[in-house]
């Protein structure tokens, strides 16, 4: 089992590639991982080293790998932070020729762009791009409910709203909208959850799992959940399943990492929890709408 994975890589600490690798080896995936930045650690701390790759650099790694066959050999490609619109670019044209070359080939794209802390943390011309050249190319996205909120134009504050803003979306590409960190009209306090909705052969089906919030929000969670749900879906596991093993895991990283009361979440620490998470969390059925 193979992923090509196209996102941002750390010296320091997990985000980008940095947080989905190791977690997608721990499930028996070989992963390609091909950088768009490298950096000495996330943004947030009073320092950062290093920059955003060149388009060229990020083309030239991205040909290499399919000279390696590595097109041929994969089930999904997944990406994340770009780092700037000519690596959107990039990447747009590497999935639709990969997709091309391999038709059995899926992809994930995680549209890092923001959160509902900071707004968009992504330079302006990016957002526009992931939205009309990635969105529509994957059979898989992963927003927040803040860039699901953007990508779609509209709030969505309510389950119905979700649902439909996710359909409105689906007609223009993927099969499958999952948005994390949500948290809507009728959430639990102390709790947050994730919604996925997904086109079905009579219609449109819906899922959503909860778990408990816990007191921190470190980054590269969305990240690490989006390499979770590929690494469940490229095993077979279908969109439920995969979404509860998913929400499951994050669980366990970020509970460890309550208890070490660190900054950055605790992967390695929790290697014998990413494949087999002890608490588990269902997804459940919520609605399925009729065309």
């Amino acid at each position: 089992m193979n992923v090509i994975s196209i996102q941002s890589q750390v010296a320091y600490g997990h985000v980008g590639n940095s947080a989905a690798v190791f977690p997608m080896q721990m499930h028996g995936i070989d992963v390609v991982a091909v950088p768009t930045t490298l950096l000495s650690n996330r943004p947030g701390y009073n320092t950062i080293r290093g920059r955003v790759l060149d388009a060229q650099l990020v083309a030239d790694l991205l040909l290499g790998i399919e000279e390696r066959g590595a097109v041929d050999t994969a089930q999904m490609i997944l990406s994340g932070y770009l780092g700037s619109a000519d690596n959107a670019a990039v990447v747009a044209d590497f999935v639709a020729r990969a997709k091309a070359r391999n038709p059995a080939l899926a992809y994930c794209c995680d549209p890092v762009l923001g959160d509902r802390d900071r707004g968009l943390f992504v330079h302006a011309d990016i957002p526009p791009l992931v939205r009309d050249r990635l969105c529509p190319i994957a059979d898989i996205i992963t927003p927040n409910h803040f860039e699901f909120e953007w990508l779609c134009g509209t709030k969505a504050a309510t389950i119905d709203q979700v649902i439909e803003a996710a359909r409105n979306l689906m007609a223009r590409g993927p099969s499958t909208v999952v948005v994390t960190s949500a948290e809507l009209s009728d959430t639990p306090d102390g709790e947050i959850e994730t919604v996925a909705v997904e086109r079905a052969a009579d219609g449109y089906e819906a899922w959503r799992v909860r778990t408990p919030k816990l007191p921190i929000s470190p980054n590269g969670t969305g990240d690490l959940f989006a390499a979770l749900l590929v690494s469940a879906r490229v095993h077979g596991n279908d969109t439920p399943e995969a979404l509860s093993h998913a929400a499951s895991t994050i669980f366990a990283v970020l509970e460890r990492t309550v208890s070490s009361a660190t900054e950055e979440m605790r992967i390695v620490e929790s290697a014998e929890l990413l494949a087999n998470p002890r608490r588990r969390f269902d997804a459940i059925a919520i609605a399925e709408s009729q065309e």
